[in-house]
């Protein structure tokens, strides 16, 4: 990603077109390179910014499980070392990573990574039975695929908690149904986090569910238990961000609403895979997904749309209690 940064690949450039005009005061990135000196982050931040974008002088990334050696043979194929034997799907370290950009201050050291959790240790889990591919290498699987972090931002006087995480498609496995089972326990994660039953208290009010579930409530594949109770859960509320160009992207053969999709994807359709959800004390103004309508003056502006990223941006409007 740093490469395509530093080359002006018309991807990256797309991204930074939109930050700049979705102008966001807080910003949480999906799919983002993982480095220790934070260069790919930094590239993209400052593309954004000579693009029109503000400046963010606060910014935070963790190391991901995607593309984190393990040393074991997690997909269960005879050999060591492939992309989906890492503790997250990624053929090097730190690849696909998470992000946060923000105008107002992050509090780094209170941070709280729940990436490492086990997946055996997640109350209510639903992994492959039997374990798979044996008992021994599966109890060593962590839930998260890329990360759970929860951010405390500080606006004004109050604490936002940001509660992010990006899981794995539901798709690219057997009959075990290893990836649907697991992208639908990184969404349950939020759920027991909240219900308390994890060894982590869960963040007092006001906070923010978003990131990529990779699970459509009603279409596509994946086990949408987990999302449709959290989308239905009273401690947040859904403001069911809604775009232009989605609904004219409709697939004929899809029973959602077309408007609340997030995602252009080859193969399943356009799908609603990213969720933002305030907690239940926050006033929300508006939302959205900038997503225009084709042949508009603003996407035009955007650029053209195969350069789009599959992942379009979702953005909410709020004022903190």
């Amino acid at each position: 990603m740093l490469r395509d940064i530093l080359e002006d690949d018309p991807r990256p450039l797309a991204v930074a077109r939109m930050i700049a005009e979705a102008v966001p005061d807080i910003l949480v990135l999906q799919g983002v390179d993982y480095d220790a000196g934070a260069a790919t982050l930094n590239a993209l931040a400052e593309t954004a910014t000579e693009a029109g974008a503000p400046d963010y002088p606060h910014r935070f990334a963790l190391p991901p499980n995607s593309g984190q050696a393990t040393g074991l043979d997690l997909d269960g194929d005879g050999r060591l070392g492939g992309p989906r034997d890492a503790m997250g799907y990624g053929r090097f370290a730190g690849q696909g990573g998470m992000a946060v950009l923000s105008r107002f201050p992050i509090d780094a050291d209170a941070a709280t990574d729940l990436s490492d959790l086990l997946w055996d240790d997640l109350p209510g889990a639903i992994p492959p039975e039997p374990p798979f591919p044996d008992p021994e290498t599966a109890a060593q699987r962590r839930v998260s695929s890329t990360g759970h972090w929860i951010v405390p931002v500080t606006v004004g006087d109050e604490v936002l908690h940001l509660m992010t995480w990006s899981a794995t498609p539901p798709v690219f496995d057997g009959p075990e149904d290893l990836n649907g089972r697991r992208a639908h326990d990184e969404t349950a994660l939020w759920l027991r986090l909240l219900d308390g039953a994890l060894a982590v208290p869960a963040p007092p009010a006001p906070f923010v569910i978003l990131g990529l579930g990779n699970i459509d409530p009603v279409d596509g594949e994946g086990r949408a238990e987990a999302v449709n109770a959290l989308l239905d859960d009273p401690r947040v509320q859904d403001p069911a961000p809604r775009s232009a160009g989605g609904m004219a992207a409709a697939d004929p053969e899809h029973v959602g609403d077309p408007a609340l999709d997030t995602a252009d994807l080859d193969g399943p359709g356009n799908l609603r895979l990213s969720v933002l959800l305030p907690s239940a004390d926050i006033a929300v103004r508006d939302a959205g997904v900038l997503w225009p309508a084709p042949d508009t003056p603003q996407a035009t502006d955007l650029g053209p749309v195969e350069d789009w990223p599959r992942h379009r941006l979702v953005w909410a409007d709020i004022t903190l209690p």
